[in-house]
């Protein structure tokens, strides 16, 4: 392809909202243009590596015996109420109506589209196990469309769905889909690190994900520093194993002081010389049905994620001062277990109130805690004798420098990750509720068991440039790069010119994709464009070349430039580039 042809959509500056890497290269290098908030073109080099990640997937999947469809982009609303969906999936799906006032979703996920395509045909336990997948367009209203392709509310996802007679059958297809996800990213160039994970609202017993280690990544996750143990998991997983509590043979009365305006466990731990450790601290949170009110340990955490799964919370948030004030008679900041005004399945402003306890504060004793009384705490709080723990879980979440949930012998490091692969064993929470059954070899009915197993493509793609890029630009992987050559020709005569059309087409019957930059521009802005774009090897022809008789190859990775005849520099591009290839 030469650039009279496909012209070079590059910039000098950076995008105004630009904060990371793969964000500030993919529009500086002419890869995605912004339309809205959240909503990006693909140009030309964008759409072609894009594709490439499209088609190693598919082949990759088709590889592992899944089968290729294309449902809807649309769904209605039928389907996500029969499989009681059509709430919990909160304002990030967007929803409409037609002419005809019936609702529908531009899809966000599509478990119930392919359930209910399953149910439409599969009639005999004999048709299984199959798995379906396609590569479509999904959208979501993300409050907060961040970085790029990485988080954004339009976006192209290849989504795959399995159906089994048994728990067995579902065993064995995750596991190829644990063996394709691999070979997908390793592929695509990506080093990834597969992770227990919460299911959140897709359901189902265990799932994993495929995370890619980076700063900037949104989901922390913790792995065992024991590499023999080999634990990794997603901190919402991730269990808390607790140190040992220190009970007081005879904890002296509860009793309340005076904390005044002092509100946060930090401040009263700096007035009373305690350590946060000695605290039991209140966490109240709720949704249009449900106020949940949390108790930990003073210096750990709650996690969400885990009392999400645990209480059913929707579209939930920090309570707010006058719940508070109605569950406590207290203002915020004074919350405590002893003394509620509302007990756990009671209800307030027509919300059910749940009462959790983390199950790390039994056997503790001598704690602080809020009073329920505005400016005052109580001290020599003890679970069990001051008040009754009726519902507790794990519900703190973990951290670096925890025992291990698995060896519980080594400590936990953290580190962050992109994901851009997520496997579930969805069970049969929506052949069950969309009536999705076959005949099973008794002739009686059976509901099939499923799986899910999703990567997101253009994910996928901006993942592969936070991994693979330096000061200058981006550094394509072989099997992404659009061209694999940068052909900078800086020819002011007919024997240049001729020399440059030469390679240009050798390189092409070779089998060597390449792109031709022939613009009448300055040699520092072609090899600026070189680099900034990324192909894996940039060659130049000028007049030292015709002199010579020598090329110069420069590898993108590397820097390193080596000086090559015409059939030996062919000969070592295909040899270098292969290499990386499946």
């Amino acid at each position: 392809m030469r650039s009279s042809q496909l012209p070079l959509f590059t910039s000098k500056n950076d995008p105004a909202d630009a904060q990371v890497a793969s964000h500030r290269l993919l529009v500086r290098a002419g890869y995605i243009r912004k339309q809205a908030s959240g909503l990006y073109t693909y140009l030309p080099f964008g759409d072609i590596v894009h594709r490439k990640i499209e088609q190693i997937i598919r082949e990759e999947m088709d590889r592992f015996g899944a089968i290729e469809v294309s449902l809807p982009i649309i769904t209605p609303a039928e389907l996500w109420q029969e499989s009681g969906r059509w709430d919990i999936m909160g304002k990030e799906m967007m929803r409409f109506f037609d002419r005809h006032e019936v609702a529908y979703a531009l899809g966000p996920t599509h478990e119930e589209a392919m359930t209910d395509l399953a149910r439409s045909f599969l009639q005999s336990y004999r048709q299984l196990p199959v798995n379906l997948y396609q590569i479509g367009r999904k959208y979501r209203d993300e409050i907060r469309p961040r970085y790029g392709l990485i988080r954004c509310r339009e976006f192209t996802m290849k989504d795959a769905y399995s159906f089994h007679a048994d728990e067995a059958s579902l065993e064995e297809t995750y596991q190829k889909m644990r063996e394709c996800y691999r070979a997908i990213f390793e592929r695509c160039g990506l080093k990834t690190i597969p992770v227990e994970a919460d299911s959140g609202t897709m359901g189902g017993s265990s799932s994993e994900e495929f995370m890619v280690a980076s700063a900037i990544g949104e989901e922390v996750l913790l792995l065992c520093s024991d590499a023999q143990c080999g634990y990794r998991a997603n901190q919402e997983k991730t269990p808390y194993v607790g140190e040992p509590a220190e009970p007081i043979a005879e904890p002296p009365a509860m009793e309340d002081f005076d904390t005044g305006e002092l509100k946060t466990v930090e401040q009263v731990a700096a007035l009373t010389g305690k350590s946060p450790r000695d605290f039991i601290k209140a966490v109240v949170l709720e949704d249009a049905q449900k106020v949940v009110v949390c108790f930990i340990p003073g210096d750990r955490e709650l996690s969400e994620a885990k009392v999400k799964n645990l209480t059913g919370l929707l579209d939930f948030a920090p309570a707010g001062a006058e719940t508070i004030r109605a569950l406590t008679g207290a203002e915020p900041g004074f919350t405590g277990p002893v003394g509620l005004k509302f007990a756990d399945g009671e209800t307030l402003n027509s919300k059910t109130v749940h009462v959790l306890f983390d199950r790390h504060l039994a056997g503790r004793t001598g704690l602080i805690a809020g009073a329920n009384r505005t400016g005052f705490h109580k001290k020599n709080v003890t679970p069990g004798r001051d008040f009754v723990i009726k519902n507790s879980a794990d519900i703190v979440a973990a951290r670096a420098g925890d025992l291990c949930p698995k060896c519980r012998q080594s400590k936990l490091t953290e580190t962050r990750g992109i994901e851009v692969g997520h496997i579930f064993k969805l069970g049969k929470k929506y052949a069950e509720k969309m009536g999705l059954t076959v005949l099973d070899a008794s002739g009686k009915h059976l509901v099939p068991t499923m799986g899910c197993y999703g990567i997101g493509v253009g994910r996928t793609l901006a993942t592969a440039v936070e991994q693979n890029h330096d000061e200058r630009g981006i550094i394509w992987h072989p099997n992404l790069a659009p061209f694999w050559v940068y052909l900078i020709s800086l020819a002011r005569e007919e024997k240049e010119r001729s020399m440059c059309e030469e390679l240009y087409h050798k390189l092409k019957q070779a089998g060597v994709s390449v792109y031709l930059d022939e613009r009448d521009e300055r040699a520092g802005v072609k090899f600026h464009d070189a680099e900034l774009v990324g192909f894996p090897f940039i060659v130049t022809v000028g007049k030292r070349a015709v002199e010579s008789g020598k090329l110069e190859l420069t590898l993108r990775r590397s820097g390193e430039k080596l000086l090559l005849e015409t059939d030996e520099l062919i000969t070592q591009i295909r040899k270098m580039a292969e290499a990386k290839a499946p």
